[in-house]
C-alpha cells in the first residue's frame, strides 16, 4: 500500500449529466502504473470501446499527474491529458508542465476522467473535492488568455489555475491544443475533443499537501538528484539560460534541421537569422514551472516592426515548424505566430507543418491562388502563414480542408499531394530530420502516439550521450533495441512519476532508473529496483499497443513518410543518408522481436503480455 505521493482519490465527471463521484484509487493501479501516463492510458484502454467516435460522447478526456507532482522533487509539476485522438485514431497523449499539475494536486485528485457532452458551453470550477458546472457562454469564442483572465475575475481569485481551449478547439480543428496559463497540451488533438464537449475550461483551486512518506529519505533522494543535475554540462551552464532554442544551433551542426518541408535540409543555414544569433536579443526573461529551478522558458518580446510588442516564447520545435519548414526567416514573426497559436487553442507543430504542406504544393502548382482564396503562400512568407494559421483555426475558406491535418487534407486535395505531407499515423512530424538519425526515426514510426519525438528521445544520437552505449547516428544496426529501451525508460521515469523530459535528456541518462526507484520510495512507501521501474514503463508501452490495434491501426501504419525513404539528404553533415525501406524493416524486425511482438504483424505476443500481467488484455486480444 503506498503511504505518500498519492492523495487516494480519482474524479470522475459525467459532462451529459451535470454530476461527479469520487472512486478510490488501488493500490494495484499505483504499482503496476505509477501515475500520469500510466494511468491515463490504462484508464483510456478500459473506458474507450474499440472504433469509438474520437469526437463522440464515448470519447474520454483524462487528466494524470504523478506521485511526485506537487511535492519537493524538482522539476515534477507535470502531468499527461490522454484521450483517442481525432487526428490520428490512436492513443493521444501530450504532457505539459505550469502551476496546473502541482494545482490538481493539492485539489485532492490523482486523476480526473471527464466524460459524456455538456448540454450548453461550460466550464468547471473544483474547489477542494467539490466541482461546479457553470455556464461559459461569455467565454465561448475568446481567445485562451481572455478565458482565463475572465474566469478569474468571475470567480474573483487572481491564483486560481487553469486549463481552458480557444477558438481552434470550439471549431473542432484537428489538432487544436488545451492552453495551460502559457503553456500547452500541444499535440495529437486532446483540445479538440475538449471542444468536443462542449467543455470550455477547467479551473482548479486547492490547499491540501501530497503526503510524503519519508521527509528523510527524500531529502537524501532529492539530494543525489540535484548534485547529478549540478554536475551536468549541460542543464544550468546552457540550457537554463538559453532554453530549448539552442538546439536549433545544434541541429543545423549535424545537418538534420529540417528545412522547407524536409525538402532543402542541409542545403542553407538559417540559424543565424532564426536561432540564438537571432532569438538571443528578442529575449526580455524566462519563466518557471512550479518548483523547478531550471526556468527553460525563454520570454521574447520584437522590438520593432510589425510584430513589435508581441510576448510569445517559442520552444525549439515551434521555431522549426514555424521558421525551419517553412523557410520564413524572420524571427519576429516566428514570436507572433507562436503567441497567436498559444491564442487560438492551435498546436505550433502541426500548424506549422501543415503550412509548410500548403507552401510546397503552391510553389508546384498543386495549388492556386484562388484554392486559397485570393493569396500565394510560397516559401518563406510570414503573412501567408499568419493569415493559414487564423483560416485553420476558425476553419474558414481553404482552412477547414488543412484544419483536419496533413493526412486528411493530402487525400482531399489529391493530385499525388500525399508525398509532401510529412506524418506518421496522421500526426505531423516534429523538429528533426530523422535520415540522419536512424533510431530518432524509429522512434517515429513506432511511438503509439504517431512521430512523437518525446515518446523515446534518441539522445544518443542527438546529443552524442554513451548511454547506454555510443551509437552510429547513420547506422541502422542496433536501433530496433535501442528505440525499446528510449521508449521504456522515458515513459516509466519521466511520464509516469511525473517528470520533466528534459532532465532525462539533458542530466540523469545514466541513473535515470535508480533516481525513480529511490524518489518513489521516499515518497510513496512504494519499493521499486530500477529494473522494476523499466517493466512499468514496458508494461504501458504493451497497452497503449493494444489500444491502437483494437482502433484498427496495424503495423502497415508503422512506417516513415515517402520522401524520408527515398530521397537522401543532399547537402551538409548529413549528406547523402536516407532511411531506406530496407533499414526500416530491418529496424522494425528488430524492434518487435525485442519487444517480444510478432514481427509479421507486429502484435503483442501472448507471452509477453502475460509475463507484464496483461492476460485480461492477451484475452481480449485473442491471441
Amino acid at each position: 500500500m503506498y503511504k505518500g505521493g498519492y492523495t487516494g482519490k480519482i474524479l470522475r465527471i459525467d459532462l451529459t449529466e451535470e454530476r461527479y463521484e469520487i472512486e478510490a484509487l488501488s493500490p494495484e493501479m499505483a504499482i503496476n502504473y505509477i501515475g500520469g501516463t500510466g494511468f491515463a492510458i490504462k484508464t483510456l484502454y478500459d473506458e474507450v470501446p474499440e472504433n469509438a467516435d474520437a469526437l463522440g460522447p464515448e470519447n474520454k478526456l483524462i487528466f494524470a499527474p504523478g506521485p511526485f507532482t506537487g511535492t519537493s522533487v524538482p522539476c515534477a509539476s507535470r502531468m499527461a491529458v490522454a484521450t483517442k485522438s481525432p487526428l490520428t485514431q490512436a492513443v493521444g497523449m501530450s504532457l505539459s508542465g505550469g502551476y496546473f499539475p502541482a494545482e490538481m494536486k493539492f485539489s485532492g485528485f490523482d486523476m480526473m476522467i471527464i466524460q459524456g457532452k455538456a448540454k450548453h458551453s461550460t466550464y468547471l470550477w473544483i474547489s477542494d473535492n467539490k466541482v461546479r458546472f457553470k455556464k461559459a457562454d461569455k467565454l465561448w469564442g475568446s481567445h485562451t488568455g481572455d478565458c482565463q483572465q475572465m474566469i478569474k475575475d468571475d470567480l474573483g481569485d487572481q491564483n486560481i489555475r487553469i486549463v481552458c481551449i480557444g477558438p481552434a478547439g470550439e471549431n473542432l480543428c484537428n489538432f487544436a491544443s488545451i492552453i495551460n496559463e502559457r503553456r500547452a497540451f500541444g499535440r495529437k488533438g486532446v483540445g479538440t475533443v475538449m471542444g468536443s464537449k462542449n467543455l470550455k475550461a477547467i479551473a482548479l483551486r486547492g490547499s491540501q499537501a501530497v503526503p510524503i512518506a519519508s521527509e528523510e529519505k527524500l531529502k537524501v533522494a532529492r539530494g543525489e538528484m540535484a548534485k547529478t543535475m549540478k554536475n551536468s554540462d549541460v542543464l544550468y551552464p546552457a540550457f537554463a539560460k538559453m532554453g530549448t532554442p539552442m538546439v536549433v544551433d545544434h541541429l543545423t551542426d549535424l545537418g538534420i534541421f529540417p528545412l522547407k518541408n524536409y525538402s532543402t535540409t542541409g542545403e542553407f543555414d538559417l540559424s543565424g537569422k532564426i536561432g540564438m544569433a537571432a532569438q538571443g536579443p528578442l529575449t526580455v526573461g524566462k519563466a518557471h514551472c512550479y518548483n523547478c529551478p531550471v526556468g527553460c522558458t525563454q520570454l521574447k518580446v520584437p522590438k520593432k516592426g510589425e510584430y513589435a510588442g508581441t510576448l510569445g516564447e517559442p520552444e525549439f520545435e515551434t521555431i522549426y515548424s514555424l521558421g525551419g519548414m517553412t523557410g520564413v526567416e524572420n524571427a519576429d514573426s516566428i514570436v507572433a505566430a507562436d503567441r497567436l497559436c498559444d491564442e487560438l487553442g492551435i498546436d505550433t507543430m502541426s500548424a506549422g507543418v501543415t503550412v509548410a504542406f500548403v507552401m510546397e504544393l503552391f510553389e508546384k502548382g498543386v495549388l492556386s491562388e484562388s484554392d486559397l482564396g485570393g493569396f500565394s503562400a510560397r516559401f518563406g512568407d510570414h503573412q501567408a502563414m499568419i493569415k493559414l494559421i487564423r483560416m485553420m483555426a476558425f476553419r474558414e475558406g481553404f482552412g477547414d480542408i488543412l484544419a483536419d491535418g496533413v493526412k486528411k487534407a493530402a487525400e482531399k486535395i489529391g493530385k499525388e499531394s500525399d508525398q509532401y505531407a510529412m506524418h506518421v499515423k496522421g500526426l505531423e512530424l516534429p523538429g528533426y530530420d530523422i535520415r540522419g538519425a536512424k533510431a530518432h526515426g524509429l522512434n517515429y514510426a513506432t511511438a503509439f502516439t504517431g512521430a512523437d519525438h518525446c515518446r523515446g528521445y534518441a539522445f544518443q544520437e542527438i546529443f552524442g550521450i554513451p548511454v547506454p552505449h555510443a551509437v552510429d547516428r547513420f547506422s541502422a544496426e542496433g536501433k530496433g533495441k535501442l528505440t525499446v529501451w528510449n521508449q521504456d525508460l522515458r515513459t516509466a521515469t519521466t511520464d509516469c512519476p511525473t517528470m520533466c523530459g528534459f532532465l532525462l535528456d539533458m542530466a540523469l541518462p545514466g541513473n535515470a532508473l535508480e533516481n525513480t526507484a529511490s524518489l518513489m520510495e521516499a515518497v510513496t512507501g512504494l519499493m521499486f529496483t530500477p529494473e522494476e521501474v523499466m517493466k512499468v514503463g514496458e508494461r504501458i508501452n504493451n497497452v497503449a499497443k493494444a489500444f491502437n490495434m483494437r482502433q484498427g491501426l496495424t503495423k502497415a501504419d508503422d512506417t516513415l513518410p515517402k520522401r524520408l525513404m527515398e530521397e537522401p539528404i543532399k547537402a551538409g553533415e548529413s549528406k547523402g543518408h536516407k532511411i531506406s525501406r530496407e533499414e526500416l524493416t530491418q529496424m522494425l524486425t528488430e524492434y518487435y522481436t525485442e519487444r517480444g511482438w510478432d514481427s509479421e504483424t507486429g502484435k503483442p505476443t501472448r507471452a509477453r503480455l502475460e509475463a507484464l500481467g496483461l492476460k485480461n488484455i492477451a484475452d481480449q486480444m485473442e491471441i
